[in-house]
């Protein structure tokens, strides 16, 4: 029953998303207006600028790593921020909308990251217009408009910005600046800059976005048409306009450019985002795209390519995409489980990010994983004092962390301070990237103190007879007889913690420094218990509950504890039988994926690898939800596990000691012809039949 259940959903999820599935990097729909939407976001590490069903509009503008205390949980988190990117046409006077276009499309390039889309309004204009978070610029955006006039008309354009209730004392400028830097001539091009500051909600940053309107081809002259503002549009509300008269054959190509930064980066945010404006308006149309798509180019020289299966190749595009889209170069603040697509999860940092992200950059971009860890690295005090608090040694990293590297979930939650495997995870992926890099200064340097720490955190953890307690593991649906989510033993926690001890004491003999030799004496107290034959319990007292995701399937990958086939195969089948349908996160099934591909079982990998995934997939974009029925993405998380499935199941490779490694044998569907594996400066993994 459950394939066939899985059959049906993948088709209503298909013709829902009402899409070509044909073109690898575009993923395109005709009816926007029709259905559910969830948007898509167009980012580049720093800022992500999330779709709207409305023309010319975006729904959200997401800043990665700012934060400030919003909502009833009295915990930093993301919150809503400016949004400068609301373009209004109007024809002859009459507002064009919604519900008064035709032959309306919108699309997603993963390619570079461009998202567009056209429409006509009546028998008077054609537009075609495309909005960008710039790579190349952190905090620059662009939004690229060309209007055809088909008859004779009058056309008038707006922008507004709108600063959301959330935000404190917002206040609009208007700025027009003129280029006088030939000191010989009259003639010289003026600028208009539209500038709105906020207050963060608690007040403790102050935000500054900046827009305005540029002319490709006519940027010798600036702008060529009057600028008027208008500041009585209501609280956080005022617009720029211009209009032109059209004749019949006419095209009007204008865009937005801005930028929008917060005082966690300068102090002096409003002159920050004008001079960062005036730059892109310096340097022109031509260039800002160049730039931006050269940036995309060089990320894409690291792709995987699914030969055979049109669909797929797309979905993997996207998830690459997102991944690539969600961090930057420089940038070492952190992914949250919805990355810049919007406020879930508060946009704090899980072990989400070093355990399902962190695998697939360290092959892809292993540029940006570093990033990942340097910011733990940077928390790495505060972390410390995390122990401290608790009454431990060496460093306890949060459950969920923001800015400061403080806890921040909030104490109704109850269970944070107990998720503490996610110190192992952190130390784990810090010795999975000296690994794959070989690089002893960046051992020293920062993965060490960190493996060094979280070792000894552990020490001091772990009871003097190897037990550890009163902790919450990965299945955080585990509970004790009594209901609470305490448990003792919890096999994963078990395994994490085991898996650092020993990787602290490999990291020191790499650097010729003595390892504490309590590291391994705390390792060889740890035992994993088990319920029947090899069957592992997951915690003291468990006996085939519900779990919610996997947690003993993580022994066997990525932790690598369980080798014997055999026992891999009878605890996956046992633990999968005890997860429902429903609310099962996606990176569980992506687990389930890999390791019946290491057994070389390719038509169970195949369908839990697509189950990862496919019933997740919102319209009209596919954008991959936490689970089933969820309506909370853009879910990186979830990408993460499917696309470690691909490289650690599928394609047969492993992180070890000597560097990346083909361990396994290959397995590849029927459905698919080949699998390429190609990485940036390295020679292609291309698997045929």
């Amino acid at each position: 029953m459950k394939h066939v259940r899985w059959a049906f959903l993948c088709s209503l999820c298909i013709v829902s998303c009402s899409l070509s599935a044909q073109d690898p990097w575009i993923v395109r729909t005709d009816q926007p207006l029709q259905g559910n939407y969830y948007g898509i976001t167009s980012a580049n590490g720093q800022i992500g600028l999330l779709s709207s069903r409305n023309p010319l509009q975006v729904d959200k503008v997401v800043i990665g790593g700012l934060y400030d205390i919003y909502g009833t949980v009295r915990v930093n988190n993301y919150f809503p921020n400016i949004n400068p990117l609301d373009i209004e046409l109007r024809v002859d006077g009459e507002k064009i909308g919604k519900s008064n276009i035709s032959a309306y499309t919108q699309q997603m390039n993963f390619r570079n990251a461009v998202f567009s889309g056209t429409f006509d309004y009546a028998d008077k204009v054609s537009v075609t217009y495309s909005t960008m978070a710039l790579r190349h610029m952190p905090y620059g955006f662009m939004t690229d408009v060309t209007v055809v006039a088909k008859a004779d008309c009058q056309l008038q354009v707006l922008n507004q910005h709108r600063a959301p209730e959330a935000l404190c004392d917002p206040q609009g400028y208007i700025s027009y600046i003129d280029n006088k830097a030939n000191p010989f001539t009259e003639q010289y091009p003026s600028y208009c800059l539209m500038t709105t500051t906020a207050l963060s909600p608690g007040g403790r940053h102050q935000l500054a976005a900046t827009t305005a309107f540029m002319f490709p081809g006519e940027e010798a002259v600036g702008t060529p048409y009057p600028i008027i503002h208008r500041d009585n549009r209501g609280v956080g509300r005022h617009t720029m306009e211009f209009a032109r008269n059209m004749a019949a054959g006419d095209t009007l190509h204008f865009c937005l450019v801005g930028s929008i930064i917060a005082s966690n980066v300068v102090p002096d945010t409003r002159n920050e985002a004008e001079r960062l404006t005036v730059y892109q308006l310096l340097e022109g149309y031509e260039r800002i795209l160049s730039r931006h798509n050269k940036a995309w180019d060089e990320l894409w020289q690291s792709d995987i390519i699914i030969e055979g299966d049109a669909q797929a190749q797309q979905d993997i595009h996207s998830m690459l995409y997102h991944l690539y889209a969600f961090f930057r170069e420089g940038n070492p603040f952190g992914c949250s489980p919805m990355g810049l697509s919007g406020l879930g999860y508060a946009g704090h940092v899980f072990w989400d990010s070093e355990t399902w992200m962190f695998p697939v950059l360290l092959l892809m971009q292993p540029d940006l994983a570093r990033e990942m860890l340097q910011y733990r690295s940077e928390r790495l005090p505060m972390a410390m004092n995390n122990a401290y608090m608790h009454g431990y040694k060496g460093a306890m990293f949060p459950w969920e962390s923001a800015d400061s590297g403080q806890e921040e979930t909030s104490p109704h939650a109850m269970y944070p301070s107990l998720e503490q495997h996610v110190s192992g995870d952190i130390a784990i992926a810090c010795w999975q990237y000296y690994q794959l890099t070989q690089d002893k200064q960046w051992l020293h340097d920062i993965g060490y103190p960190i493996l060094r720490s979280t070792a000894d955190f552990w020490v001091s953890r772990i009871e003097d007879n190897g037990d550890i307690i009163c902790v919450t593991g990965a299945d955080e649906w585990n509970s004790n007889s009594f209901g609470g989510k305490q448990v003792n033993n919890d096999a994963f926690t078990i395994g994490v913690a085991k898996t650092n001890l020993q990787y602290a004491t490999k990291a020191a003999k790499a650097l010729g420094e003595q390892a504490d030799a309590a590291w391994q004496t705390t390792a060889d107290k740890l035992r994993l218990k088990n319920i029947d034959g090899d069957i592992i319990a997951s915690h003291d007292g468990y006996h085939g509950e519900v779990t919610k995701q996997a947690s003993v399937a993580l022994l066997a990958y990525p932790l690598q504890m369980i080798t014997d086939k055999q026992a891999i195969l009878h605890n996956l089948e046992y633990y999968i039988a005890t997860v429902p349908e429903q609310k099962t996160p996606a990176m569980s099934k992506s687990i389930y994926a890999t390791l019946y591909a290491r057994l070389d079982m390719p038509d169970k990998a195949l369908y839990w690898w697509r189950d990862s995934y496919l019933p997740n997939l919102n319209p009209p974009f596919r954008v991959v939800a936490e689970f089933n029925g969820g309506t909370n993405p853009y879910f990186i998380t979830g990408a993460g596990g499917t696309l470690q499935a691909l490289l650690f199941g599928f394609a047969g490779l492993d992180i070890t000691d000597k560097g990346l490694k083909q361990t396994y044998k290959p397995v590849l569907p029927d459905e698919w012809t080949a699998l390429t594996i190609r990485r940036k400066g390295q020679k292609d993994i291309r698997l045929t039949k």
